[in-house]
């Protein structure tokens, strides 16, 4: 009986995966009607849905970082969309239990759980009634910590009476309640209902823990007074600049006030269309890394008092002493305004004998696949090009990579850690921001990254998951200017944060202060934050779009990205492209693909306000 149950349920899992496309908005036209029964839908579930057992207030679940999770597939019908939402907030792998259906106990799975800290199932009221499976959940308890998903009628409750670990309850047992109950644990929708009857001798009628949102949402834009026909446009324009070769492939993401109400992949990895895009896809976020690695870091250290803006870079990098950087200081550098020359073309400067196409001791940092560089080559030649590089301009506003080769310096010569370690402990590991990183090839496999350059000239080779910037390639592939990767999820994720006034998932990770000030025009000769750029008061240049607000901040990035927030909207957009695959085009600019879908969810936004 049991293995006929579990493989009727397999046969569901894999159409239940197919219903998740719904859920992330893939690339079909959405109907309003429709998402408006879906909302109803979904709010029904979070206003019947229950959470018990929660003394402890573990959930919502806070301190990732401390964490390891994996999520348990003991049978449930819709365990792919449950395990996909949970993804959407933290690294959680999945255990099934299938492959132990003969044993008669589940202990060789329990063995496998020994490198994970939180245990996450899902179970039906009838599964709650195979022994096995109760004994397995009691046992596991005694030494993890355990978070229970429970579908169906509550006739099932009483089997936990003895289980003091917390029970999130759904009187609904479907696909999306599958997608609801993640977002209760994880903070995205609030735990608000408590038992209305009694259930057993433990669960009595009102019996239950409220919660607040703390991170988020993942819903249809109906829930954010968006009407989705409204932001069809954007699938016109992305469908016209995939034709209009502006890019292979494209993802959007739309989040209004912590709700992602739109997330859609379009178009393949490269031309020859065979891998399609996908909304977990990995990106090269070029310059966009200067605000998602090198700023904050810089945010982090002002607000501990260990870095001063007005104090000069001399102060903090002993090379630079003897240079014509030393006077200026930490400001001028995040504003654009040091004076440095732009960009130094080090890939040109490369000789026969200063690479192989393998690894040794006199060639131990990888530039690309079968390219590596030889040793001290940046700190022996290009880190002093760039000290000794003449100031031209200062005062004035030219935008300079070599402005956050400086910042990554100061921030690695203050933390002792290097720029890659900081952020992952700091940021991106305590956010759930696990996609994100630099070198993602030493983390995930080439599928799940889009290729950017088929490099002819200087690597030979099309780059997979190798950043795209030949200065940060020939670093290493860390570099405080290019060479963090991410996909849309993470990246909201973090803007979100912003939007926030530095708070999410329960953590503060900056000042409200801190924020305000590096994301606010701070500069009397150009439009620029601190780090960040900005809206253009020149609107002339319709900068970064032409209904952007003026309080718009955020970036883009060479290889073809866009992030901006808009908090008079509360707004992030994300927008992810690989427009340098197979080679450089300009036609993502000539288009005015990012801009464009930027109004057109600007204008649904406004119209929703009406």
């Amino acid at each position: 009986m049991e293995k006929k149950y579990m493989r009727t349920n397999n046969l569901i899992g894999t159409i239940a995966a197919c219903l998740i496309l719904i859920f992330t908005l893939s690339a079909c036209a959405q109907d309003h009607k429709q998402n408006e029964n879906r909302l109803k839908n979904i709010t029904t579930i979070a206003n019947s849905s229950v959470l018990l057992n929660n003394q402890q207030g573990f959930v919502p679940v806070t301190k990732l970082a401390d964490k390891k999770f994996v999520s348990i597939n003991l049978g449930f019908a819709y365990q792919s969309s449950f395990d996909s939402l949970l993804n959407k907030y933290a690294d959680v792998k999945s255990l099934s239990a299938e492959k132990y259906r003969d044993s008669a106990t589940l202990n060789d799975l329990a063995d496998d759980l020994k490198y994970y800290t939180t245990v996450i199932i899902p179970i039906t009221d009838q599964m709650a009634t195979n022994g096995r499976f109760l004994n397995f959940i009691s046992d596991v308890a005694k030494h993890k910590d355990v978070v229970l998903a429970v579908f169906g009628d509550g006739k099932s409750l009483g089997s936990f009476d003895n289980l003091n670990s917390p029970i999130v309850w759904s009187p609904q047992n479907n696909n999306e309640a599958a997608m609801v109950i993640p977002q209760i644990i994880f903070g995205g929708i609030a735990a608000q209902q408590t038992l209305s009857k009694v259930f057993s001798g433990k669960y009595t009628a009102g019996s239950g823990f409220k919660t607040t949102v703390t991170r988020l949402k993942y819903t249809v834009p109906e829930d954010a007074n968006v009407n989705s026909e409204d932001l069809n446009e954007i699938d016109k324009i992305v469908a016209e600049g995939i034709a209009g070769k502006a890019s292979p492939g494209m993802v959007v993401l739309v989040a209004k006030d912590g709700k992602v109400i739109y997330n859609k992949a379009f178009g393949y990895h490269t031309y020859d269309n065979v891998m399609p895009d996908k909304v977990t896809d990995i990106f090269d976020l070029a310059s966009v890394t200067k605000i998602t690695a090198t700023t904050p870091s810089v945010m982090r250290l002002v607000e501990e008092g260990k870095l001063k803006l007005d104090t000069n870079i001399g102060y903090y990098i002993p090379r630079a002493r003897n240079t014509p950087m030393n006077a200026i200081n930490v400001r001028e550098v995040m504003l654009h305004q040091a004076g440095f020359i732009p960009y130094i073309p080090f890939h040109n400067y490369i000789k026969e004998g200063d690479y192989a196409r393998d690894s040794s001791a006199a060639f131990p940092t990888k530039v690309a696949d079968r390219y590596y560089i030889r040793k001290g080559f940046f700190s022996d030649f290009m880190w002093p090009k760039m000290l000794n590089s003449p100031i031209k301009t200062r005062g004035t506003y030219v935008y300079s990579d070599i402005s956050m080769y400086v910042m990554q310096d100061i921030v690695e010569h203050i933390t002792q850690k290097p720029e890659e370690q900081y952020v992952l402990d700091n940021f991106y590991t305590p956010l759930g921001m696990h996609s994100t990183g630099y070198l993602p090839r030493n983390r995930f496999s080439k599928d799940q990254i889009i290729p950017t350059e088929d490099d002819q000239v200087f690597r030979k080779t099309l780059l997979e998951g190798y950043v795209h910037d030949q200065g940060a390639a020939l670093k290493g592939g860390v570099a405080g200017h290019a060479g963090l990767f991410a996909n849309a999820n993470d990246l909201a994720i973090y803007y979100q944060l912003l939007l926030n006034k530095g708070t999410y998932g329960g953590e503060q990770y900056f000042k409200p202060q801190t924020v305000e000030t590096f994301t606010s025009k701070q500069s009397n000769v150009s439009r620029r934050g601190l780090g960040f750029d900005r809206w253009d008061p020149d609107l002339t240049k319709k900068y970064p779009s032409e209904l952007a607000s003026s309080q718009t901040f955020g970036h883009t990035g060479y290889t073809g990205i866009g992030v901006w927030v808009d908090p008079s909207r509360g707004l992030v957009y994300i927008f992810l492209s690989n427009r340098v695959n197979p080679t450089v085009s300009e036609q993502l600019g000539r288009m005015n693909i990012r801009p464009r879908i930027q109004d057109a969810i600007n204008r649904a936004i406004d119209k929703g306000k009406k």
